[in-house]
């Protein structure tokens, strides 16, 4: 445990590293008692914000960034992490502006807090916005890879697959290990019809860099066609073989992970009547509208479109996967695991309407309505 000897920097280091590793519960009870004995300490604030949205505490985390931009109106970080939760409540304008401030305040030369504000715009489908941030980051440094292929993703979702191929190719060209670049590449190719090409992409890849089954199955459709091979053929062992890890019987972590959905499951009453204490009676008009069936559209990482009530989504999804024998439950749980993984982020499928908002969290998918 933590000891009140701790300077606010060591506290905000061991908070950071507890973060760092998953451990949101952790790092909120260290960031608590060092606010405790260091209210003015802007850090730890910022700190507790970033896990309070960790653990999808909205309205905690606002409160939280506010509570920083009191001592520090120009904190980056702070307004980072408030823009970001305003998005969460739908007020895009007020989040925009936030964003903006940012820039205004000579930040543009952080290419990591660039990328950070390009990826939230990026989840919540604000393409035009994304694209302008991802462009600043990329005038003070135009050879970096990660920043020309997200700029490629977000050519791609704005459906501009060429520019997005060419875009995607050339961080491919700077940085030609960058697999999640490679990966979605293939699948682009895949989707416009020219398989030759995507089979190039893909076979520079190996079994165990893939964490998603839809670019393994086309791997080896393409494979089997180009090449006239058989189901049984010893070159499709690997990837067979990671299939079935992907979507094997839980293992120690899948049972930790288990565990811990479990423990996040059971304390979501106790946390949504503490959010009440700033939703206020927002909260339940908005559990009237919940209740109601609305037809949703969310869009897969595949470019693949869901329409219906989030259990007609979750199903469709299921039945679209490699095993559409499982239940909706195996499959969200499988998921949950397969997007841990991927952006260590859990993932609650206590419903088809957490599940499918936990992934789009997560950048796992895109909820248009």
């Amino acid at each position: 445990m933590a000891s009140s000897f701790l300077s606010s920097e060591e506290y905000d280091e061991h908070a950071h590293q507890l973060y760092n590793e998953g451990n949101y519960d952790g790092a909120l009870v260290t960031l608590r008692e060092g606010i405790g004995l260091y209210p003015t300490a802007v850090e730890l604030h910022v700190g507790l914000g970033y896990a309070r949205l960790a653990r999808d505490e909205f309205a905690w985390a606002r409160r939280s960034f506010e509570e920083a931009l009191v001592l520090d109106p120009d904190h980056e970080d702070a307004l980072a992490g408030l823009a970001e939760t305003l998005l969460r409540f739908g007020q895009i304008a007020a989040s925009i502006k936030t964003f903006d401030r940012i820039l205004e305040l000579g930040y543009s030369d952080d290419i990591e807090l660039m990328l950070q504000v390009t990826r939230a715009l990026f989840r919540d489908g604000l393409m035009e916005d994304a694209l302008r941030f991802v462009d600043v980051a990329l005038q003070q440094v135009p050879d970096n890879a990660e920043a020309v292929a997200m700029r490629g993703y977000i050519e791609h979702r704005s459906g501009q697959d060429a520019a997005a191929i060419v875009t995607l190719r050339r961080a491919l060209a700077l940085e030609p290990e960058y697999v999640e670049a490679r990966i979605y590449l293939a699948n682009v190719l895949y989707d416009r019809g020219d398989y030759e090409a995507a089979l190039y992409q893909f076979e520079k890849t190996s079994p165990d860099e893939h964490w998603d089954e839809l670019g393994i199955w086309r791997l080896m459709e393409l494979k089997k066609s180009a090449q006239r091979l058989g189901d049984d053929d010893p070159s499709l062992v690997p990837w067979d073989d990671r299939l079935a890890e992907l979507n094997e019987a839980p293992d120690d972590i899948d049972v930790m992970l288990g565990e811990i959905e479990a423990a996040a499951n059971t304390r979501a009453e106790d946390e949504a009547r503490h959010q009440l204490e700033l939703f206020g009676s927002l909260l339940a008009e908005l559990a009237v509208e919940q209740g109601a069936e609305v037809a949703h559209d969310v869009i897969g990482r595949d470019g693949r479109h869901y329409e219906g009530s989030w259990v007609q989504i979750v199903e469709q999804m299921r039945d679209g996967a490699a095993q559409p024998g499982r239940t909706v439950e195996e499959f969200m749980q499988a998921e949950a695991r397969r997007g841990f993984s991927l952006t260590g982020m859990l993932i609650s499928t206590a419903d088809a309407e957490a599940f499918i908002r936990g992934s789009a969290d997560a950048g796992m998918l895109r909820i248009v309505r």
